[in-house]
Formats: structure tokens, sequence, C-alpha cells
């Protein structure tokens, strides 16, 4: 769809906005998830701008993720997400937050096309959720809501240290076109036909002439895009088992720790005593 295309009705309606969505336990908050986050923003800003939409990147806290048998007080995990998201671009979804679990990405994906039934919606994962979305609760009927953004995680230590790059082209931590391809022969066969290799076609509007009022769903189903972009796999359960073990050598500043989660977060960790970190006090 072209830029004159999107404000033809101008004088009626805002063009669609743009809306990224990354969900996740954030128990707690690291840096990868910023990362991701923060890229997608840097990528999409430039199209919302020269488009004139609004561009929305957030975080989507779940309840609780029906594959943990419990997580951390959904008040603790969010006062973490705003204290990371303070003098960002970043917004907080709560959609999934108070719900009572479990509560599965499938209902959450078509509640936002419900919200938002002519805006591009995407939503941001790891390419290891995307390897077993046959495996979630209808997961391979994300796309008849939403495009997918999807990040390969790495050990490399070349990563070792999480940031955020403004410009992929000629980044050490990109991936090659050899290497995506064979990430997107990873995906679900089903899925396969889905993917392309640019952003651009996450952003397309839905169009009212293949949307369904009736279920929400578009005929034209989402695309899937694999980033060239790298990040740092970064796991909130090693966070947690860290913390516990720092506490039981009252460790007051770990580096580890310091270099995967946000120092406010760390802060908020000791003063609430949660992941077994009241000894730090």
């Amino acid at each position: 769809m072209s830029d004159s295309n999107l404000h033809k009705d101008d004088n009626l309606t805002p063009p669609p906005a743009i809306r990224a969505y990354l969900g996740g336990s954030f128990d707690p908050v690291h840096k990868g998830h910023l990362q991701m986050a923060m890229h997608v923003h840097q990528v999409l800003l430039p199209i919302a701008e020269r488009q004139q939409r609004q561009l929305h990147v957030s975080l989507l806290p779940n309840a609780r993720s029906p594959f943990k048998d419990e997580s951390t007080n959904p008040k603790h995990r969010l006062a973490m997400l705003k204290l990371v998201t303070t003098n960002t671009p970043l917004q907080i979804c709560e959609l999934e937050l108070w719900q009572t679990p479990p509560v599965y990405t499938i209902d959450s994906v078509r509640a936002l096309r419900e919200r938002h039934p002519y805006d591009s919606l995407i939503f941001i994962m790891g390419m290891d959720s995307a390897r077993s979305l046959d495996k979630w609760k209808d997961g391979l009927r994300l796309t008849d809501y939403v495009n997918l953004w999807i990040f390969n995680r790495t050990d490399s230590s070349d990563l070792s240290t999480p940031r955020v790059v403004a410009h992929i082209d000629n980044d050490p931590c990109s991936l090659s076109s050899q290497n995506i391809d064979a990430l997107y022969s990873e995906l679900p066969k089903q899925l396969q036909a889905q993917t392309t290799k640019t952003v651009q076609d996450l952003v397309q509007p839905f169009n009212d002439s293949v949307h369904n009022r009736a279920s929400l769903k578009n005929t034209d189903q989402g695309r899937i895009y694999i980033d060239q972009h790298q990040v740092r796999a970064i796991s909130s359960t090693e966070i947690r088992k860290q913390l516990k073990v720092s506490a039981a050598k009252a460790d007051t500043a770990p580096n580890t720790l310091t270099q995967l989660i946000n120092p406010t977060v760390y802060q908020y960790i000791i003063a609430h005593r949660l992941y077994s970190a009241a000894q730090f006090r």
C-alpha cells in the first residue's frame, strides 16, 4: 500500500497505527527484552514517521505463563517494567496481567485485533518460541490476527554486552542471508509460506475488503519476518537462580547480574526481597 493511499480519508479518520507487542512473564525484565523491543521501535519509527502513523511498541506481561507453575506477583513485575520503560519510547500493555491464569497468546492477539481492527499488529518473539508454535494452543492461528517479528537469540561471546543498534547493515551480530533462510526452514511447515524478507510487509493495515467482521480474522494471513539482528540469549530463570546464589553469599553487587538487568530493577528486587534476595539488605 502506498503512503498516499494511507491518507486518502485523512479528513475522516487518522491513518491506522502500527502496534508491536513483546509478550513474556518479565520475571524479572532483563536487557534482552529491552534490546528486542527497542530495536523494533528503531526500525519502525522512520516508517511510521514517513507514513504519518502512530507507533506503539509495548511490553505485554502475562498473568502467568501456561508453561510455568508460578510467577512473581503481577504488581512487582509491573513495577519493574515501569522502571525500565521510564524515559524510553516503550509502553506497557496490561491486557493479560490481571486476568486469571492461564491466559493463552491466541486469546490475547484476538482481543488486540478486536481493540484495533484496522491497525498493523505485530507480535514479537524469539526463534525458540517460533519453532514450537505448533505446540502452543492454536499457535498456528496467531497469524490470523497478527504478524510475527522473530529474533534469533544466541549465546555468542560477541554479544556479551546487550546493546541496541540503530542500523544493522554491516553489524557483526547480523545473520547472513544463508543463516536467515535456514531459520525460516525451521518454522512449522504450515507457516513457511507466510514468511517475508521485508519489515514493510508487517505494517500493511487491515483492509476493510478482506476483514471478516464476524471473526476479526484477516483472510490474507499475517506475515512472518525473522530479523537479521541477533540478540543475546538471556534467561529470566537463570537470573532468578543467580539472585538466590548471590543472596546466599551476601554478594551486594554481582557483576553478572548488573550486566543482565537494569540497575533500577536490581535495586527494586533487593528492596522488595524478591527471588530470595532478602539477605542483601
